[in-house]
């Protein structure tokens, strides 16, 4: 009993110095945030801001609101979107069987490793004609491209699993496929919806490549390129921009804090079969 207890203290010693090691990049952040500028180029750093100041999150209440309020309306724009397209994808494969439902999960697959540089010029191109370039329903489009392939496999993956017995009673009840899909299958697919909107949010705040590409120089930009603009040839505010950085994360991190009981029940299902 005592070399087990040894064990389970190294390997509880070990957890900490590997998460106190993979946390260190988020507590420079917040140093960095509290910083003042004079202090930013001491050698060596502090690890501790001595003489906090609150300038940089003064910044962000000033000029990042704006930047936040894009990137909220582009994420659940994009959730929205998303959903709408993946969920009735996932049953239609998981449940309905069409033919050519292999091929389509391979293709699937393969969108998933397109980089999304050249995508991000496919669009450009798209979206010159199409006037949808500087505009917030151009980003929601294009971040949703990066979010349904993904979103199809796990709906068809947990869709898998709902028991043919009540879809087979409630077409014996008159219900078609649709009625049968809104009434029976979304209500039990919840943790799947959380799983993909969670996702599908966290692409879309996070993503800096569309953003940079279809909305450079508009009058809606999301945080990524106001955090982009703090850096300059011969000006880079660091505390302003790390100061955005906690505030831009702030919303992601309580999202995953609250929905990571759904996101493991979504993300394995359909991974082990009765």
């Amino acid at each position: 009993m005592p070399r087990s207890g040894n064990r389970t203290w190294w390997k509880t010693a070990l957890g900490l110095l590997l998460t106190a090691v993979m946390l260190f990049p988020v507590y420079w952040m917040l140093n960095v945030s509290l910083t003042r500028d004079q202090d930013m180029r001491k050698s060596p750093p502090g690890l501790f801001p001595a003489d906090a100041t609150l300038e940089g999150y003064r910044k962000v209440l000033d000029e990042q609101l704006p930047y936040l309020g894009t990137s909220l309306v582009i994420g659940l724009g994009t959730v929205v979107l998303t959903v709408a397209l993946a969920a009735p994808a996932g049953y239609a494969l998981a449940k309905l069987r069409p033919h050519g439902g292999g091929i389509l999960n391979f293709v699937l697959l393969t969108a998933q490793m397109i980089p999304g540089i050249i995508m991000a010029m496919g669009f450009y191109a798209i979206y010159l004609s199409l006037g949808l370039l500087q505009s917030v329903p151009g980003l929601i489009i294009a971040d949703s491209t990066l979010a349904v392939p993904f979103a199809v496999l796990i709906f068809t993956a947990f869709m898998s699993g709902i028991p043919g017995e009540l879809l087979q009673a409630a077409k014996t009840d008159g219900a078609g496929p649709l009625r049968t899909f809104w009434s029976i299958v979304l209500p039990m697919s919840r943790n799947a919806i959380v799983t993909v909107s969670l996702f599908a949010f966290l692409w879309s705040w996070s993503d800096f490549v569309f953003a940079g590409t279809l909305a450079s120089g508009g009058a809606h930009e999301p945080i990524t390129l106001g955090i982009y603009h703090y850096i300059g040839n011969n000006n880079q505010e660091w505390n302003a921009i790390m100061a955005t950085a906690v505030v831009a994360s702030l919303p992601a991190a309580v999202i995953l804090v609250l929905a990571q009981r759904y996101v493991a029940a979504g993300v394995t299902a359909g991974a082990v079969k009765d």
